[in-house]
């Protein structure tokens, strides 16, 4: 019953949160010099809230992210054939468990054990996919005592991280002489898990990362080289660890906050206004948990947040200001563009957005130039475009490609290396607009807007009554209210022709509607990039409320000077906060399916798996 009570309550208070505030009060309509709006600065009450949110989220962000020790050195069987044998240290013992490492590359073991050295019995063959690798694994030996065992490489060349064996009492049992196969023993964790290992697109992104670090050949090319070489930078200082493979992604998901909040102060003025709505994308569950991952999302959508941000800093500048007053924030916006698409080609398609937004006040300058200048106004406002979203990203794209070097074994910008990179960009293409694959949890783009399927990135039974989980999906109450406003911000921009509400709604549509016409496998964390808008329309929102909040107090106000009363008016609505406040609320009830902590099996039955099942938890 609860499964469908909960959502049905969440839906209401979405659409009377939407309705108290529409409509939502214009901040950019076209006046005599460009847009009537003047970007309100970052005050010196604005720190201490911002700063206590960046500690409290980030409190939360890196906490549980996984351990920060892992096998670091690995053995390399080169051919098929080689083969190693370990001897536990004091003879023979009775063995419960074989703990192993897997490493990078693509092959299996062959893998025997044996009480004396002579007489050796098959213990299975080891498995180690793209799929399963830089994690740990648990098997149970088919003898119960054991002095030796055997591993020979079946498929080469490939990499072996560690090995373990366990006593019944479950101490841990020493090799003699095992080199770099038992030289790392205390990083074993008493059970495989998320905290230990890679899970979901990691395999494919941190290998790559790892690769870039060591000149090896570059495994995953579907995406672009730069977010993975962000990944590597946070493994160069933590090692090839969870932590370490996570960090920067985790990072980039509390960098998203201060600038989402100086964005919001930018726009409305109000502290208070920044301050919630930039809670309520703190703890989003997507937000959350999926810059908490080693993949590219959290990059790409940072950079998608920054330049959108940049280029409405340069749109509102005044149709007569000079170069060097808006060209540094046109050059940002062009930068952030060109970073976030050697990350992700997703951020693309909010390039459409900017190339749309760039076009109309490069339009708008020419047509309210004195006499004789359009043309010549134009013509510069077309070369400053090419510049910063032509010439700069395609140097930087091609930049990011500079890590492929060594592997590849081409000099950079050379006309081998050009060539490789035109490849590359044939395969990506062909990859994606190709893929035929299906998947479980595979989902459409009416879904996402909706929040109806999760991804579920983990899943695991950790007793007979618990289980640890977590998917990648938005917080309801968010993500629905979020879409109501963006209607409301359409009428605002065609009734009241605000044309920065006409941005924002231009951006959330730009980064959804290629989906539209895609059918390949896609899944609800294609729409994180729509969430940054979902808050800027949240924010549009919250403001109307405090428009319409202050006009009621200056009412109350009169009336009261005629009554000699002399209780001050309430300026900033109380239905801020308790909205607020419900979407935190929202997220420590779904805290158990977003971080993995294990929960009680039936609470998450009865509670959080919505819509038939929809919700897999």
């Amino acid at each position: 019953m609860l499964t469908i009570i909960f959502p049905a309550v969440i839906a209401v208070i979405a659409v009377v949160f939407t309705a108290l505030g529409f409509p939502p009060a214009p901040v950019g309509r076209l006046g005599a010099d460009g847009i009537a709006h003047k970007p309100h600065p970052m005050e010196m009450k604005d720190f201490l809230p911002l700063a206590f949110l960046i500690v409290i989220y980030a409190g939360v962000a890196f906490a549980g992210i996984g351990v920060p020790q892992a096998p670091q050195s690995f053995h390399r069987f080169s051919s098929v054939g080689d083969s190693v044998t370990l001897e536990i240290d004091g003879g023979e013992h009775a063995v419960s468990e074989i703990m192993w490492y897997s490493g990078i590359g693509r092959g299996e073991y062959l893998v025997e054990i044996s009480r004396d050295g002579e007489l050796w019995k098959q213990q299975g063959v080891w498995q180690q996919p793209n799929s399963d690798q830089l994690r740990w694994h648990s098997v149970v030996p088919v003898i119960p005592t054991a002095r030796y065992l055997r591993i020979t490489a079946q498929k080469a060349p490939i990499y072996l991280g560690e090995i373990l064996v366990r006593a019944p009492d479950g101490s841990d049992l020493p090799f003699y002489r095992a080199g770099d196969l038992g030289d790392e023993a205390d990083t074993a964790p008493w059970r495989p898990d998320y905290l230990n290992g890679t899970y979901f697109d990691e395999i494919y992104h941190v290998r790559t990362a790892m690769e870039f670090l060591t000149g090896d050949t570059v495994y995953e090319v579907s995406h672009p080289p730069l977010g993975k070489s962000i990944i590597a930078f946070g493994i160069s200082i933590f090692g090839a660890t969870p932590f370490g493979w996570r960090f920067m992604g985790a990072l980039f998901g509390v960098f998203m906050l201060p600038l989402l909040y100086v964005f919001l102060k930018n726009l409305f003025g109000r502290t208070r206004v920044a301050l919630c709505a930039s809670i309520v994308f703190a703890f989003d569950f997507m937000h959350y948990t999926q810059t908490r991952i080693a993949t590219l999302d959290g990059f790409s959508v940072f950079f998608i947040l920054a330049m959108f941000y940049f280029i409405y800093r340069w749109f509102v500048m005044p149709l007569s200001a000079k170069p060097r007053e808006y060209l540094p924030w046109f050059a940002l916006s062009g930068l952030c563009f060109g970073i976030g698409a050697a990350v992700k080609w997703t951020v693309i398609y909010g390039g459409i957005a900017l190339a749309v937004i760039w076009f109309m006040r490069t339009l708008l300058v020419a047509l309210e130039a004195p006499k004789g200048e359009g043309k010549r106004l134009f013509l510069r406002g077309v070369g400053e475009g090419v510049l910063f979203f032509v010439v700069v990203p395609a140097v930087i794209y091609l930049s990011s490609y500079a890590v492929c070097c060594r592997a590849w074994r081409v000099r950079f910008m050379s006309g081998s290396f050009l060539k490789k990179v035109w490849e590359n960009q044939e395969y990506m293409l062909s990859y994606h607009s190709g893929l035929k694959s299906t998947h479980p949890y595979q989902s459409r783009w009416w879904q996402w807007v909706c929040d109806l399927r999760p991804i579920l990135f983990y899943s695991d039974k950790t007793s007979e009554t618990e289980r640890s989980a977590f998917a990648s999906f938005g917080n309801p109450l968010f993500w629905w209210t979020g879409a109501l406003c963006i209607f409301t911000l359409v009428y605002t921009a065609v009734k009241k022709r605000d044309l920065i509400a006409a941005i924002i709604v231009f951006g959330w549509f730009t980064e959804l509607s290629p989906w539209f016409a895609i059918s390949r496998c896609a899944f609800i964390y294609h729409y994180f990039p729509c969430t940054v808008f979902l808050a800027l329309a949240i924010g549009y929102q919250m403001n109307g409320l405090c428009e319409r909040a202050e006009a009621n107090a200056a009412k109350g106000a009169g009336k009261r000077l005629k009554a000699h009363e002399n209780a001050p008016p309430r300026r900033f609505p109380v239905t801020i906060y308790v909205f607020t406040a419900l979407c935190v609320v929202m997220f420590l009830v779904f805290f158990p399916v977003l971080s993995g902590v294990p929960a009680p099996h039936e609470y998450t039955k009865t509670a959080l798996r919505w819509f038939s099942g929809q919700y897999p938890f």
